[in-house]
């Protein structure tokens, strides 16, 4: 059974950067998409950045675009999400998922074969 763990939140003050890791085991990550996904308190869910099983395509929300750098190694079984100029309302618990399809009616929107446990990212100074 896949599982995945995330590392790498943390405290960051706004206009800081942080790299989030996705670390799968019980599985193989290629088969999957992988998507990074957010939850700030008192909110819904939302998409943050998607990656084909290949990482030959990615997407990204449009408040994250340029900003943040989704990317992965098979080999590895690992995904990462680089985040720079980071701001106070992107605190959220960061979750990675696999995704069975890259786009499905949206990018990384069909069936999750698993979630990660979370990790916190808190931009404050």
């Amino acid at each position: 059974q896949l599982q995945l763990v995330e590392s790498g939140g943390g405290l960051v003050q706004p206009g800081g950067s942080l790299r989030l890791s996705c670390a799968a085991s019980g599985g193989t990550l290629a088969s999957y998409a992988i998507g990074w996904f957010r939850q700030a308190p008192g909110k819904e869910r939302e998409r943050v950045s998607c990656i084909s099983n290949s990482g030959g395509s990615t997407n990204y929300a449009d408040p994250v675009k340029g900003r943040f750098t989704i990317s992965r190694d098979n080999a590895k079984n690992t995904a990462w999400l680089q985040m720079h100029n980071l701001k106070p309302e992107e605190t959220a618990v960061y979750y990675c998922t696999a995704v069975v399809a890259y786009y499905s009616g949206g990018y990384c929107s069909g069936h999750k074969e698993a979630w990660g446990q979370g990790t916190t990212v808190t931009v404050s100074s």
